[in-house]
């Protein structure tokens, strides 16, 4: 889905009965154009038939980070205590805004809370996210503060070596300010979190959210602060570092792995799935456990991988799909982000999962 017909179809699942014309006046585009912009969504499965029947469930919200990039590549072997030369670029990233970002291009809607600085980086999160059609009337807006930023170098083979995080505005993200998004969580399909967020806003999402509440892991440091809730969440998505914080054990081997999300599950949580790098993506339910294998991507050494896994997650949830399949298309996403160049690949659409997975969406 291209950021125009995310767009469109944005304001047709608001408005199914809005006409072309009021669509292309929206737009400020011809109304031929519209119409060619309806004609694709409707050959890649968006929207099913006349009177603009959408196939799109109700709206998610992320509570999450929402930051800058700043990423290295060294054109040869990473020269470590020295001047490596390459490339520097700058992105839009954030574990909670990458999350949405694919989910948008995978046609779901979105509602995204965080919190943005005055600075130049804002303006560009959000430019952008007002032009995918990412909502974000309920994020934060600080005056005088820095939006967060994330630095890491990566090696020749785009595997992370080295990271620094400056993400101490998302602390103003205190759970008096979440406590004032309570009927727009409520009101959603379910809310992803990234563990960028303060423990004590974590928890009082977990105790007040009726909606089904998904973890994103972000480190195993930080995965600590899930530990008091797991019996309040649906969702956790982690990889071996942070699902033996969530366990307790250390994982050495497929019986401990299996062992910890045993764990992991006796403690409430409904779906698990843990990144175990080459061998696949291990998951467990209520009543099963199982390594999902193939050709899994590097989710955990490429930026945005892991985030696009969670999109797909997020989608077969939304449609209602049972944990293989969720999986397969956390997994396929994962593998259409580590193709490209950037954080979030522009290839991701529905279609492309779809083939991807070999499920029909």
């Amino acid at each position: 889905m291209t950021n125009r017909e995310a767009q469109i179809f944005q304001w047709i699942t608001e408005n199914p009965m809005i006409s072309q014309e009021e669509l292309a006046a929206k737009a400020g585009i011809a109304r031929s154009s519209a119409a060619v912009h309806i004609s694709n969504l409707m050959k890649k499965g968006y929207i099913l038939g006349k009177g603009y029947v959408t196939n799109g469930p109700s709206y998610c919200t992320i509570i999450g980070g929402a930051n800058i990039d700043i990423s290295g590549m060294p054109s040869e072997s990473l020269l470590e205590g020295g001047d490596s030369q390459g490339t520097v670029a700058y992105s839009l990233g954030g574990v909670g805004r990458n999350i949405a970002h694919n989910l948008r291009m995978l046609g779901v809607n979105v509602k995204l809370v965080t919190a943005f600085g005055d600075d130049t980086y804002a303006h560009q999160i959000i430019d952008s996210c007002n032009e995918l059609g990412i909502e974000i009337a309920d994020s934060l807006k600080l005056t005088g503060a820095s939006t967060a930023t994330y630095l890491h170098i990566a090696d020749e083979n785009r595997k992370t070596r080295f990271a620094v995080s400056d993400m101490k505005i998302y602390d103003r993200l205190t759970p008096e300010f979440v406590s004032t998004k309570l009927e727009l969580m409520n009101r959603g399909r379910m809310v992803v979190l990234d563990t960028n967020l303060l423990p004590e806003t974590i928890a009082y999402i977990c105790e007040n959210c009726k909606a089904p509440v998904f973890a994103k892991c972000i480190s195993a440091k930080m995965a600590e602060k899930l530990v008091p809730v797991l019996g309040q969440l649906s969702v956790v998505i982690a990889n071996k570092a942070e699902a033996e914080v969530l366990s307790g054990i250390s994982i050495k081997d497929k019986d401990t792995l299996e062992r910890a999300v045993d764990i992991i599950l006796e403690h409430g949580v409904k779906n698990v799935f843990v990144d175990a790098g080459k061998e696949g993506v291990y998951c467990g339910c209520y009543d099963e456990q199982f390594m999902l294998t193939g050709p899994n991507p590097d989710m955990e050494g490429t930026l945005g991988a892991g985030d696009a896994f969670v999109a797909g997650v997020t989608l077969g949830y939304m449609k209602h799909m049972d944990i293989r399949k969720m999986a397969k298309l956390g997994q396929a996403a994962a593998a259409i982000t580590v193709e490209g160049t950037e954080t979030v690949n522009t290839q991701m659409c529905v279609s492309a999962i779809a083939e991807r997975s070999n499920l029909e969406l």
